[in-house]
């Protein structure tokens, strides 16, 4: 099981951050998605990205608080345990915690993709930190 954290503090409110990260549009300051989108049906957004699509349906939502969200469906296969963004007020805006757990299975790549997806998605989750900064503090 692959299992990271990345964190960033940001200074601007928990209610601007989380706003800012909860919006799916703003998810393609990652290099690698295209497209990211709500679902008409439920709470559910897709996204599409360089060699991949996912589905993730949001789990829990607490605003200004936290948020999370599983992978229900994606191409490649993808076995999402939960992903969960933490909102705290700090000194010099908010601090981000966000923790994601998961894993490919075997038919997919395996231990061999997770070592792979690992460094993608945290390049990624750092990336959309730094949207959030950039778009929040300027």
């Amino acid at each position: 099981m692959v299992e990271f954290q990345v964190e960033r503090t940001i200074a601007a409110s928990p209610e601007q951050v989380f706003g800012w990260l909860a919006d799916p549009a703003n998810l393609t300051a990652a290099p690698v998605i295209l497209k990211v989108r709500w679902v008409k049906v439920g709470a559910l957004r897709e996204a599409i990205g360089l060699g991949g699509w996912f589905r993730e349906q949001i789990t829990a939502y607490d605003r200004p608080r936290a948020y999370s969200y599983r992978v229900v469906r994606s191409i490649p296969p993808f076995d999402h345990e939960a992903g969960t963004l933490t909102f705290t007020p700090s000194a010099n805006g908010t601090h981000v915690d966000w923790q994601t757990s998961y894993t490919h299975p075997a038919h997919a790549g395996g231990k061999l993709m997770e070592a792979v997806s690992c460094r993608l998605l945290r390049w990624s989750f750092l990336a959309v930190l730094a949207g959030c900064a950039k778009a929040l503090e300027s």
